[in-house]
């Protein structure tokens, strides 16, 4: 499926496209879109940088004990909410004695992938998550910490024993490949689950948007009447994909948090 240039891309190439094409053509990459040397997805995922971090000073200047306003009390949600699904909530259940020193991290690309999966939502918006290189580059960091936390907490030597499960030497030596492939797998897990769900979320609800649209021309061209009672639907069905969209966006979210919650209790965990 061709990808829909937002006119904001277009705006920033406009300006800043020549800057970044003479950097890459000093590094001697050459972009896949000459005219396009700034993908729509970095522009999207800078985007959602800006935002969340305007998001955060402003809420620094309204943190209140006494009268918590709107803006602090989703904020708190996001991190603790009677549900037990809220960043640090889901630490305290999975991460191990630690938990508590990973939120930093954890929470920052928690964040950034719900406002980024919650991007495509608006007009001239995209979600950068869809865009597989997006997801990798979160997960890759996902990777690279939760195994530097188990090095750190249990030594080399330690961490590497964890990948023959506990066995005997003789044993050993066939459990450790498949442990070291499951743990790789991880890294390609988290980036194809919330890739393909964001991908598939928006295209669906492209191709059900163009689809009604293109009924309600057809039926308008030969009855102004019935064209007008058929257009009702394309006004309202997009509703239930945005509806979709949303739970989607943050039920990936949620994915993304619990599982590396779940492997940096299984890095660090002492005893298996």
């Amino acid at each position: 499926m061709e990808e829909h240039i937002s006119p904001i891309t277009l705006f920033v190439n406009h300006y800043f496209g020549s800057a970044a094409l003479a950097i890459l053509q000093a590094l001697h990459i050459q972009p896949k879109k000459p005219d396009l040397p700034i993908p729509q997805h970095i522009v999207m995922g800078f985007l959602v940088l800006l935002l969340v971090t305007v998001f955060v000073l402003i809420l620094r200047l309204r943190l209140s004990v006494e009268k918590p306003g709107a803006m602090q009390q989703i904020a708190e949600l996001l991190i603790t909410n009677p549900m037990r699904l809220g960043i640090r909530d889901i630490l305290d259940e999975s991460a191990g004695h630690h938990a508590r020193s990973y939120i930093y991290l954890i929470g920052t690309i928690s964040i950034f992938i719900l406002f980024s999966n919650l991007f495509s939502l608006f007009p001239w918006f995209d979600a950068p998550t869809g865009n597989v290189t997006v997801p990798l580059a979160c997960a890759s960091i996902i990777f690279l910490y939760f195994n530097w936390q188990g090095i750190r907490h249990l030594g080399p030597v330690h961490y590497a024993k964890q990948f023959a499960a506990g066995t005997e030497w003789w044993i050993a030596w066939l459990i450790f490949p498949v442990e070291l492939i499951s743990t790789l797998a991880r890294l390609l897990s988290l980036t194809v689950r919330l890739y393909a769900n964001i991908f598939a979320s928006d295209m669906i609800y492209t191709l059900f948007l163009g689809l009604l649209a293109q009924v309600f021309v057809t039926v308008y061209e030969r009855s102004a009447v019935a064209g007008l009672i058929v257009g009702v639907f394309p006004a309202l069905i997009p509703l239930l994909f945005i509806a979709l969209h949303l739970l989607v966006a943050f039920v990936q979210t949620i994915i993304f948090t619990v599982l590396p919650a779940s492997y940096l209790g299984l890095a660090t965990a002492e005893d298996h």
